[in-house]
Order: C-alpha cells, then sequence, then structure tokens
C-alpha cells in the first residue's frame, strides 16, 4: 500500500510542463514572440499550443490532490491550523512579491487615469485579488490572477478535507462527478464568471475528491502499482484530442468541464508510477524544474516586460521565433535561479519560524 506521506516525483515534473505549456501560449498571442512562428504548425498541434492557459486548471487540481495526499490525516488545532496557514502563505508570497518588485518601475510608469483605474488594479494586484475584480485596465502581470483562486481554495480546505477526507468511496466517486458539473450550476445560479475562485472552485475540489478515490480504490491495490500508464495514457490522449479538436464536443460541453475527469485520471496514474512518461517526469533535473515552476508561472510575464526592452542587442537582429525560445530559456535559468536562492531559502525560513512558534 502507498503511504500516505510519499513523495510524487512524477507530479512535481508534470509542474514543469504546465508551466512550459502557459509561457508558450503567452507568447504565441498576437503580436507575440512566436506568434508567426505558431502559424507554421499543423493545426492540431496549434490548438494545444494556444490552449495553454487550460494548464491553470489542471495546476488547481495537482494543488487540491497534493495538499488532500498530505493534510488528510492531520488532526486540526489552532496551532496545525496556523502552521497549515503559514506554510501556505511561505509557498506563494516571497516569489509573489518579487514578481511586484520586478514589474515596479513599469507600474510607477503608467500614467494614472482620471477613472482612477490605477489605484483598483494597484489594490487588487497587492491583495491578490485579481480573480475577483475582472479584468483589469492594467496587465503588469496576468498569470497573477490564479493566486486568487490559491488564496481562496486554502481557506476553503481544512473543511474540504474534514469531509472529504473521511468519506466511503461511492461518496468519493460522487463529490468528484459534482465536481464536474459545479461550474455549469454556479454559472446558471447568477455567479458572475468574473469570480473565477468561486469557478474554479471545482477544479480544487476534483483534485481533493481524487486523491480520496486514489487513497481508497488505488494505492492499496498492488496490482496497479508500478502500472499508472493505464489511467495517465487514456486520460492524456483523450485531453490532448479534445484541446486539438475542440469542436468534437459539439459545443454541447465546456472544454474545461470535460478535461477535468481527465486530469484527475492523468495525476492518479502518474502517482501510481509505471512508465517512460512517468519515468521523465520524475527524472532529477524535471523534478527540479518542476520546484522552480511557480517562479517560471509568476515570473515570466515581468520579465518579458523587461526583455522586450533589453533584448539582447549583441547577438544581432533575431528572427521573433529565435528570441522568443532565447527568452523562454531566460526565463526557465531565472527561474531555477531564484528558486534555489530566493524561494527555497524562504520558504524554509518562514516554516522554520511556524514550527517554532506552533510548536
Amino acid at each position: 500500500m502507498a503511504a500516505r506521506g510519499r513523495q510524487l516525483p512524477a507530479l512535481t515534473g508534470l509542474r514543469f510542463l504546465l508551466a512550459a505549456w502557459v509561457l508558450l501560449d503567452h507568447l504565441t498571442g498576437r503580436g507575440m514572440l512566436l506568434d508567426t512562428g505558431i502559424n507554421a504548425l499543423p493545426q492540431a498541434a496549434g490548438s494545444i499550443v494556444r490552449h495553454g492557459y487550460l494548464a491553470v486548471s489542471t495546476f488547481f487540481i495537482l494543488s487540491g490532490f497534493v495538499l488532500a495526499r498530505g493534510y488528510a490525516v492531520r488532526c486540526w488545532t489552532r496551532k496545525t491550523l496556523a502552521a497549515y496557514g503559514v506554510a501556505r502563505l511561505a509557498r506563494v508570497l516571497p516569489v509573489y512579491a518579487l514578481s511586484l518588485l520586478v514589474v515596479a518601475p513599469f507600474i510607477a510608469a503608467d500614467a494614472f487615469p482620471p477613472s482612477g483605474e490605477r489605484a483598483t488594479a494597484l489594490a487588487s494586484y497587492v491583495l491578490l485579488l485579481q480573480g475577483w475584480t475582472g479584468r483589469l485596465a492594467f496587465n503588469w502581470n496576468t498569470p497573477a490572477w490564479s493566486l486568487s483562486c490559491e488564496m481562496f481554495f486554502y481557506l476553503c480546505f481544512p473543511l474540504a478535507i474534514v469531509w472529504l477526507g473521511r468519506v466511503g468511496r461511492w461518496t468519493a466517486l460522487i463529490a468528484a462527478a459534482l465536481a464536474c458539473v459545479l461550474p455549469s450550476a454556479l454559472l446558471s445560479a447568477g455567479v458572475p464568471d468574473m469570480w473565477k475562485p468561486l469557478i474554479h472552485l471545482a477544479d480544487f475540489l476534483m483534485g481533493v475528491a481524487a486523491a480520496r478515490v486514489y487513497d481508497l480504490l488505488l494505492a492499496p491495490r498492488d496490482a496497479l502499482a508500478g502500472r499508472g500508464y493505464w489511467l495517465y495514457l487514456p486520460g492524456a490522449v483523450a485531453a490532448l484530442a479534445l484541446i486539438a479538436w475542440p469542436e468534437m464536443l459539439g459545443g454541447t460541453l465546456v472544454l474545461n468541464d470535460a478535461l477535468r475527469p481527465l486530469n484527475a485520471l492523468l495525476l492518479a496514474g502518474l502517482a501510481l508510477d509505471g512508465g517512460w512518461l512517468a519515468r521523465v517526469l520524475a527524472a532529477r533535473v524535471t523534478v527540479y524544474l518542476g520546484q522552480a515552476s511557480y517562479a517560471m508561472y509568476i515570473l515570466h510575464i515581468p520579465l518579458l516586460w523587461w526583455y522586450s526592452r533589453l533584448e539582447p542587442r549583441w547577438l544581432g537582429p533575431l528572427p521573433s521565433t529565435a528570441s522568443g525560445f532565447l527568452y523562454a530559456a531566460v526565463v526557465v535559468a531565472v527561474s531555477a535561479t531564484v528558486f534555489s536562492f530566493f524561494e527555497n531559502p524562504a520558504n524554509r525560513l518562514i516554516r522554520g519560524w511556524a514550527r517554532a512558534w506552533c510548536g
């Protein structure tokens, strides 16, 4: 039986692929560095690259899955709740604060409009409210809206795991099924689409429910240990097919809703290990890049502000595609450096303080 505290290196490696997918999606927007290069790809491949925003939902499911496997047996008290909260803040805030510092000169350079939109945007960025306020007039760091969702999920998690962490297999499966239709139900009930944390709560709950199903049905079965490809290969192939040809849904189902159970299959399969994909994702270099993926995700737009102004002139005029891949390499290198010398030490420092304080 797989131990509850077991490390899941393939899921850490998956984070790098997801962050790289978001990065490529942003680089293929209109007028961006890889805009012309994407047109040379076959239609299906281009559709996959341009749907990189879907990786954010997978991140949310992955977050719920990993947290549920780590905290399901936790005895919740004031001290453990405090330690949990500090640990979550330590995970998010240091690199996010760094991202604001990197983009601060461009925030200062933006003119203050009479309507006060700049002040609203500043408050949203500082207080991590971008996911609640809808589209802002200033896109200083567009991926940061997802942190609003993560903070909301972190608040909801102790209540979710107290319930879902104790239910039986059928209740867990029903909860996973309900997570597939929750966004549509919320929108039908009049919840504004701009309230992203509520709309994407289904992704996080799917991860928590999938972790419970994993613990009850999959991890205890020795026949499945090391054969996770029975789950993650069908899940990955079906998901890629839907993303490449979304017209197969016929407009009757939202793509993100259709992908939610497939993402759960992917995560559960990778957690079981086995097969070449799990081995590649669990390789030391991939795991290291996966650990640096948060920095890669939250810093790539602030770094793009600087890169677009300080693109290396000593290389001579670069085609936009070559410049795009150079920028991607710079992002990976900077993110790995930030993880090793800033994020990880800051995380350890804050967690150590929390352990000393909470016992």
